[in-house]
């Protein structure tokens, strides 16, 4: 009696011990994950959002953490009892539990008795989404512009409170004012108070980045509907439609309102369907080739109420008689719609005005590329009056020479110091060389000049073939010259191009100083005007063509450096200027300098001001150019500015 009443005072005592455990309030984080353990374990994209929504919104201290564990697959439901647990893997195969509440152990289990919790990739991403709220506010700086940038991605109604939260903490100057762009789009779009909403539209109406723009537009995104009768108060109407009658009752007919019309084919079927003997009712086949006379018979039908009655012109009227059409703003508020519509139409203004300055820049870069190619063709050919056909390979020549010092230099900024003077001084001496051996015995004799430089010009190109190879070579700007100077969204120019400008007016100014400070220049200017007479006076015309043709291609071969920091360095570069560079020198008037400088500006301006128009063909707007140019030459053959003096008359 005694071990009985023993054994029974031991199991009453279990029993209390297992109900009081029962009874006792679970962990925070585990009661919370009880809470949600269906929708957990179930693991669905389409239920899953009030358990995610709920960790979130807990104000755990563990909220994050345990967000981030959940994404990490390291969550685990053992299966005895239904808790949840981190779990580690031992040595021995069985998994070590965590309370994740307190991290301590709480015993090892094995693998069949657990069940991992392996979110797929959309809930993971929803995850991330909830994990931003935390990230905003997190201490590690990489985190929070990691959460910006998620927002960014996918702006939610439910992201704002948080983001505005974590402003005012923010030490980051940059990012704060991120943070507080990216608030005001996010209220635009979300916030519930419309005065908010209008009061952030119009603090940046103007702006024209594109984040801006891609807020507004879909608070004016409209669909058409159909009312009958009057027009509800509470629609935000956009406008009302006056279509033409078949079109507004092809709308009634598509929205289920209105019987469809038949069409020709319909009809046919629908008689092929009444064929008796040979005919359709009483009229025979034969007779039927004609559509009006199909179109009288099955009138026939449809009065005989053997087929559906024609829809007429009357009919569709009938219908459509108390039928409003209208477009209807998405978003109800009709303030808020009007704010974004009057921004847009101020950003539009002000987009196109920076449009018109984006492309000024670029014109005006081109223009400069254009005078540094026939800087240098403008002397020769002003001077001399050689028409040089291989100019374009002074200037492939010039970008080589960077090519191959950088292969020694690696430091691209001394590398292109040093490629500067060098290539002046090849192109030079190959310049030299080309009038001393062949461009002195064709004076005068302009065909033969241009066949030769031909010649000269596919020998140069096939030299450099057989040298580098066919396939294009990198001619890399300095780190200092990477990226651009951006002044807004929409007008921006890269450094290399502003650097190819300034060395523009370097070279103008060089060119200026020579012809006008120095010996060189006053000989070639009188060698200009008058070649006899120089010649009377006791200059060498042959000594000063010499050195001209090599200071042209000495400057063309560094227009060739600077050319091949932007574009593909091969044996075709030069080609792809040579045309350009006659033109600007022709355009500008043969002989001057100024001359040059505004054939460049008018042909870059020019040529952007016909891609603009058509920018989908390039080459229908150098076609176009081409076919100015002969037009402006055939009313003023001596170019813009015209050469003075005695040359002018030769």
């Amino acid at each position: 009696m005694i071990r009985i009443f023993l054994a029974v005072l031991a199991l009453l005592g279990w029993s209390i011990a297992a109900q009081a455990q029962a009874d006792s309030p679970a962990t925070p984080v585990q009661a919370l994950l009880q809470s949600q353990s269906e929708r957990i374990v179930k693991s669905s994209r389409k239920t899953i959002a009030p358990a995610i929504e709920a960790v979130a919104q807990s104000g755990l201290p563990q909220a994050q953490d345990l967000l981030q564990l959940w994404q990490g697959k390291a969550l685990w439901l053992r299966k005895s009892d239904g808790l949840f647990f981190l779990a580690e893997k031992q040595a021995d195969g069985a998994y070590l539990l965590r309370d994740l509440d307190s991290g301590d152990t709480v015993g090892t289990a094995a693998k069949k008795d657990l069940k991992q919790i392996k979110p797929n990739s959309g809930i993971r991403a929803m995850i991330g989404t909830a994990l931003v709220r935390f990230q905003l506010s997190d201490p590690d700086v990489a985190l929070r512009i990691a959460a910006l940038e998620a927002i960014e991605r996918a702006p939610e109604a439910a992201l704002l409170a948080p983001l505005r939260g974590s402003i005012t903490e923010e030490p980051n100057p940059a990012l704060k004012a991120r943070k507080q762009r990216l608030e005001r789009l996010l209220t635009m779009a979300f916030d519930p108070d419309e005065a908010a909403r209008v009061a952030a539209i119009q603090s940046m109406s103007g702006d024209l980045g594109l984040d801006l723009r891609a807020t507004l537009n879909p608070l004016l995104k409209t669909q058409t509907r159909i009312i009958t009768g009057p027009v509800p108060q509470d629609l935000n109407v956009a406008q009302y439609l006056d279509l033409p009658q078949a079109e507004a009752y092809a709308l009634l007919v598509a929205a289920g309102k209105a019987p469809a019309p038949l069409s020709p084919q319909d009809i046919r079927v629908a008689l092929a369907q009444h064929i008796e003997g040979g005919s359709v009712g009483g009229v025979p086949l034969v007779q039927l080739d004609q559509e009006a006379a199909r179109l009288r018979v099955y009138e026939a039908l449809a009065r005989a109420g053997t087929v559906p009655a024609l829809i007429t012109a009357n009919d569709m009227a009938r219908a459509l008689e108390d039928v409003r059409i209208v477009e209807v703003y998405d978003d109800p508020s009709a303030a808020v719609t009007s704010a974004a519509d009057a921004a847009l139409k101020s950003i539009e203004a002000k987009l196109a005005l920076n449009q018109g300055a984006d492309l000024m820049l670029d014109a005006l870069s081109l223009a400069s590329i254009y005078f540094l190619a026939a800087i240098g063709l403008a002397i020769t050919f002003g001077v001399m009056g050689v028409i040089n056909m291989a100019h374009g390979e002074f200037i492939m020549m010039g970008a080589y020479t960077g090519f191959v010092v950088q292969q020694v230099v690696p430091n691209h900024t001394v590398s292109i110091l040093l490629a500067v003077p060098l290539a002046f001084a090849v192109t030079f001496a190959a310049g030299v060389a080309m009038e001393r051996l062949v461009i002195r015995w064709l004076y005068n004799r302009p065909l033969e000049t241009l066949l030769a430089t031909f010649g000269i010009s596919i020998a140069l190109q096939q030299l450099a073939k057989n040298i580098f190879g066919t396939q294009a070579r990198p001619l890399t700007a300095p780190g200092w010259l990477d990226g651009a100077w951006v002044l807004n969204d929409v007008v921006s120019i890269s450094y290399i191009r502003i650097a190819i400008f300034v060395l523009a007016l370097i070279f103008l100014g060089v060119f200026l100083f020579i012809m006008r400070k120095t010996r060189l220049g006053l000989e070639t200017r009188a060698v200009t005007q008058n070649r006899r007479m120089a010649a009377s006076m006791g200059i060498n015309p042959e000594r000063v063509n010499m050195l001209t043709f090599g200071l042209g291609s000495g400057i063309a071969g560094i227009a060739g450096v600077a050319i091949g920091l932007f574009a593909k360095v091969t044996s075709e570069l030069g080609s792809d200027y040579i045309v350009q560079s006659f033109m600007t020198v022709v355009v500008g008037g043969v002989g001057n300098i100024f001359g040059t400088l505004a054939g460049a500006a008018m042909i870059g301006f020019l040529q952007k001001g016909i891609e603009w128009m058509n920018p989908s063909n390039t080459l229908a707007a150098q076609t176009y150019m081409i076919i100015f140019i002969i037009i402006f030459i055939q009313f003023r053959p001596r170019g813009i500015i015209a050469l003075k003096g005695r040359a002018a008359g030769d």
